[in-house]
């Protein structure tokens, strides 16, 4: 093989010249740098050590530009403190990152109002009865934001007990929100504001066929538009109620075949919201918390009160034990304890031979205890009665006649 002949240069020193690049077949027929251009880049800059000191903090946080990350790193390699103060600075920005969610606590919007109004009152007060639906329509709004077009048409299947066996409905998360601006809207008309279905429904139906005729209303399935409507619905009900004050908590609020007074309208409402949103977070796989303990006793609390007349209308249905024990209105009669375990648990006497009864500790015939956010599954009907993890103790018939008038409670 010949040698290659490099011709001298002209100038006195003699200095070999540099072939020009080679080309090679893999760039594509282009030459090759220059070894002085690849040196320039392989070799990071020089830089003082008071500079290089203060990019420390910067290259721990990976905020430094390549060159500068270069030298810092070259530079380690032979100042054992500047090292030193890397890796402590390395570690204290592991500390900063924690693996967990980066979703905000879902109690973080109430503890913030109440910090807020412990130091500033307001003006206009939320009435206490209606801060759980305030929250809670709060707390769905906030997992709604960032829903894309298909979270909007994710399936959802709304459960409910029908009194006999469980029931399902299957509809969208658009739908969802639907159904809790039609149902909502009771409240709405009884405190006078429009009603959001406008002429679709007649007379006074009850809140599933209110919302079945929206469905069928809607020339295309509901999507994302729903949410501006029952947001604007559900920010209206509040501003009215606090205008109103609390003396409006007993105005009535027809169900068509029921009646509930407006402060146990709203804690119903609440109740659907969460559930509802719990329905929306399983459909699109999301982590949904209960809401905060205070709330969560409103709810039970309501729950407990109404169930002796659901007793009572299963009992005129065949679908409970006749009356033991007849007692006059307002005389104590037979009563099973219902114990609820949690931060939203307390204990309440059921009466159960007769709503008009007396509870009375004196009479009671039976003791049943639930986690809290058990016993608000088993009345939304997302839990059947056989299978509510319930300790229990006394007359069997009367704890399976209280667990299934529990369940009976819900509703779609």
């Amino acid at each position: 093989m010949t040698e290659p002949h490099f011709e001298d240069d002209p100038d006195e020193n003699h200095t070999p010249r540099i072939p020009p690049p080679r080309v090679s077949v893999e760039d594509g027929d282009h030459p090759l740098p220059a070894l002085d251009t690849l040196r320039a880049v392989m070799t990071p800059p020089r830089l003082p050590h008071p500079v290089l000191k203060s990019l420390l903090g910067a290259w721990a946080l990976s905020a430094c530009s390549p060159e500068e990350a270069a030298a810092v790193e070259d530079h380690l390699g032979t100042c054992g403190s500047c090292a030193d103060e890397a890796r402590r600075l390395r570690e204290a920005v592991g500390l900063l990152h924690p693996p967990e969610t980066l979703d905000l606590d879902p109690s973080l919007r109430t503890r913030v109002l109440e910090t807020c109004l412990d130091r500033r009152p307001p003006r206009i007060p939320v009435p206490d009865w209606a801060t759980a639906y305030d929250a809670e329509t709060a707390r769905l709004d906030a997992l709604l934001q960032d829903f894309g077009e298909s979270e909007w048409h994710a399936p959802v299947r709304l459960r409910w007990y029908d009194g006999k066996e469980p029931a399902t409905r299957r509809t969208t998360v658009a739908g969802v929100i639907a159904h809790l601006l039609a149902v909502d809207g009771l409240v709405a008309l009884a405190l006078g504001l429009d009603d959001p279905l406008g002429d679709i429904t007649s007379g006074s139906p009850t809140p599933a066929a209110r919302t079945e005729a929206y469905w069928r209303a809607s020339h295309f399935p509901p999507t994302r538009s729903i949410r501006a409507p029952w947001r604007e619905q559900s920010h209206a009900l509040v501003r009215t109620v606090a205008f109103t004050g609390s003396n409006a908590g007993r105005m009535p609020v027809p169900y068509h075949d029921f009646t509930l007074p407006l402060h146990d309208a709203l804690i119903d409402r609440a109740f659907a919201c969460w559930t509802h949103a719990e329905d929306i977070a399983d459909a699109v796989n999301y982590p949904y918390d209960a809401p905060s303990g205070r709330h969560l006793n409103r709810m039970i609390d309501l729950a407990a009160r109404l169930l002796p007349e659901a007793l009572a209308e299963r009992r005129r249905a065949g679908l409970a034990a006749p009356v033991r024990h007849l007692v006059a209105a307002g005389d104590p009669g037979r009563t099973l304890r219902l114990e609820i375990e949690g931060s939203g648990g307390g204990e309440w006497l059921i009466s159960l031979d007769s709503p008009a009864a007396t509870p009375s500790a004196d009479h009671e015939v039976a003791h049943v205890a639930l986690d809290d956010v058990e016993f608000c599954r088993l009345a939304a009907g997302h839990v059947s009665p056989e299978e509510a993890a319930a300790g229990q103790d006394g007359d069997r018939e009367a704890i399976r006649d209280v667990l299934f008038a529990t369940a009976s409670l819900s509703r779609m």
